[in-house]
């Protein structure tokens, strides 16, 4: 018999990460446009953070491009943008801010079929580097496949102005690998699932190399923002290898997304992957107190009542969970926990 497998693997053609390079932009879009116009997807608040300055730096370059400023990653408001990029004939998507708006740009990206560059103002979550965007439809978060980004400009001197709390979620999203490994392991086993050795080590180095150095990640200190943008980085290549989000998404985002879904607005991103994924660690029977002291290195709480979210909805956060993605095999099974299952691990783990 003949061998037929066959993968195929996305990667960033350019990265650039660090002080003052997101004048870089101008260079790249000239690489990877081919015809059409530079849509700039950007929000209210990283217009001013950094959408501006991309849009200047391309018009000195003689370079045709518009800014659309739009809200959160809804379907309505992916609508709206996809009809203005086609009414802009855009070539290529810049999306400048943080999840959302890059959420948005890579979508519009994949369905134009053209190329994507990744422009983070926040780092805090690793979907700045990955193929996946999250759409909120009739108010439920809903991952999808979107385009991979051919370039990334992670400008460490315009991360460092946003909040901390958006960089510790960041570092947790990274450090929550660890669990997501578990699960893509355990559906190996269980059902067969392919694994990658590989992309599982990078992951898995990402999210050890902020355990280690969790006590370096401080606020307002560009510094911090270097070491853990290169992880997050470093987790969308392992995530690329993959062709999958498995090695860095398992039952911890599947709580995370259901948190959103039943709590909006509470936590961000990075915090409930955290709260997922000692949750995840205590059911896999592994290590979860070490999680819960890493975390408090750089000061994010695991505990729900800290961001408003209420016992009840936390117990059904993770009890109904597996639903999210109901193809993805991880430690919560197939059904939904007992009751009684959820509150003994978010109790004797401390997030209730």
């Amino acid at each position: 018999m003949e061998f037929e497998k066959f993968r195929t693997m996305q990667f960033p053609r350019d990265i650039y990460v660090g002080h003052g390079v997101l004048s870089q932009i101008k260079n790249i879009v000239k690489r990877n446009i081919i015809d059409g116009s530079v849509v700039i997807i950007t929000g209210e608040n990283t217009i001013k953070l950094a959408g501006n300055e991309v849009s200047i730096h391309l018009t000195d370059a003689s370079i045709d491009n518009h800014l659309i400023i739009t809200g959160a990653a809804t379907y309505d408001n992916l609508e709206t943008c996809l009809n203005q990029s086609k009414e802009y004939k855009a070539g290529l998507m810049v999306g400048v801010g943080g999840g959302s708006k890059i959420d948005i740009a890579k979508k519009i990206a994949f369905l134009l079929d053209i190329p994507f560059v990744s422009v983070p103002t926040t780092p805090s979550h690793d979907g700045i580097a990955s193929p996946r965007a999250s759409i909120k439809k009739n108010g439920w978060s809903v991952s999808e496949q979107a385009a991979m980004p051919v370039s990334i400009i992670a400008d460490t001197s315009v991360m460092v102005k946003v909040p901390f709390r958006y960089l510790a979620a960041g570092a947790a999203d990274v450090i929550s690998n660890e669990t997501a490994i578990l699960d893509w392991k355990l559906a190996n086993r269980i059902k067969g699932e392919e694994f990658s050795s590989s992309a599982a080590a990078i992951a898995e180095y990402a999210a050890k190399e902020l355990i280690e150095k969790a006590h370096l990640i401080l606020p307002n200190v560009e510094e911090s923002v270097w070491l853990v943008v290169k992880q997050i980085l470093a987790s969308g290549t392992s995530m690329a290898i993959a062709s999958s989000s498995r090695p860095a998404s398992g039952s911890e985002h599947l709580i995370a997304h259901n948190l959103e879904n039943l709590s909006p607005g509470k936590a961000i991103h990075g915090e409930q992957c955290a709260i997922g994924s000692v949750v995840s660690m205590f059911l896999h029977g592994g290590d979860w107190k070490s999680l819960i002291s890493t975390y408090s290195k750089f000061g994010l709480s695991i505990r729900a009542r800290d961001y408003g979210i209420s016992d009840e909805v936390m117990i059904q956060a993770v009890r109904s969970a597996h639903k999210i993605r109901k193809e993805r095999f991880t430690i919560l099974g197939e059904v939904d926990l007992s009751r009684e299952a959820a509150y003994n691990a978010l109790s004797i783990t401390g997030i209730l």
